[in-house]
């Protein structure tokens, strides 16, 4: 079995009238994570979602997903799909609209009561189940949204601007259930423009703007700027201690310690130091790149690299004929 879920080359798409929306994604998702697909709208993250349930046909590229080449039935019953402003009939319960999709779906008749019952729990809906769908708020129309994408217990589920809408305590919630279907062993792939929103949990991320790929891989290694510890404190420290901590490479300013580390356990010491010498330690925390600034480091690398064109210049000037 292939540790990837996808494994795409060269994917692209071109909607008529020459609009680019995919320009030749090379993607590989790792089995068992939370991925995020970041880019502001109209980058392409919905056209390659699209592509992927086969909602739309692909213009060029090959790929496969959960080791079937992109559209094989087998591997598509085993996806769960929200997609971006669904629709659901408003006349329906949030537990009609489960079982509807079960149904759809091919989920057993005998399963297909206990499944719902279970989902319900999950996206803490089994008080409001019997509302009909026009009486949900945003947040509530987003869980039953999840509940009916996880109808056929897939390996796979594509989230489309998940919480986009969503109120805080929403945003909280969904972070806590995406982090619970993780542990289940299941693939999350999430498209969001809310960059935030995937900063505590995501395991990898593709960052895509203009329908071309940034960048791609583990978040701590993307980012240009790495972790750091800040330790703010009142008072002075003693030469001794001073020259200590230099040799062993923290930076020392006036009442500010950094320390070039991500890990707690090593600045413990110079805690206990400050302590002892009975400094006021008034501040600990530990900066880090936020996904928002990486991914406008990479957006602007690539503004760098493709300057926009001389006013008055043909974006694509017309071919010389050949005599």
């Amino acid at each position: 079995m292939s540790d990837y879920v996808l494994d795409l080359t060269g994917i692209r798409k071109t909607y008529r009238g020459g609009v680019e929306a995919l320009k030749g994604i090379n993607l590989q998702v790792p089995r068992g994570c939370i991925y995020g697909l970041l880019g502001p709208n109209g980058a392409g993250k919905s056209t390659m979602v699209k592509i992927l349930t086969t909602l739309i046909r692909r213009s060029g590229g090959e790929g496969t997903m959960l080791g079937k080449p992109i559209g094989d039935r087998s591997a598509l019953q085993k996806v769960g799909l929200l997609p971006e402003h669904a629709q659901f009939p408003d006349y329906l319960t949030g537990r009609q609209v489960i079982e509807f999709t079960a149904g759809l779906q091919d989920v057993p008749t005998s399963e297909t009561r206990q499944r719902a019952d279970s989902l319900l729990e999950l996206v803490d809906m089994t008080e409001a189940q019997g509302r009909k769908m026009r009486g949900y708020s945003k947040g509530m129309k987003q869980r039953i949204g999840i509940a009916q994408a996880l109808v056929n217990d897939p390996e796979i589920v594509f989230l489309d601007e998940p919480t986009d809408g969503v109120d805080p305590a929403g945003r909280r919630d969904f972070r806590l259930l995406m982090k619970r279907l993780r542990e289940e062993g299941r693939t999350i792939f999430i498209n969001t423009h809310i960059l935030s929103e995937l900063e505590p949990i995501v395991d990898r991320v593709a960052i895509i703007s203009q329908g071309e790929l940034l960048g791609e891989g583990i978040l701590d290694d993307l980012r240009s700027e790495k972790p750091e510890f800040h330790i703010e404190f009142e008072g002075a420290l003693s030469p001794a201690t001073v020259e200590s901590m230099e040799k062993t490479g923290l930076i020392l300013n006036s009442g500010l310690i950094t320390a070039l580390t991500s890990r707690a356990a090593d600045i413990q010491p110079v805690i206990d130091q400050l302590r002892r010498e009975g400094l006021t330690l008034s501040r600990v925390e530990l900066k880090t790149q936020s996904l928002e600034e990486l991914f406008m480091g990479f957006v602007d690398q690539s503004n760098v690299a493709a300057p926009p064109p001389i006013p008055g210049t043909p974006v694509n000037p017309p071919a010389i004929p050949r005599s």
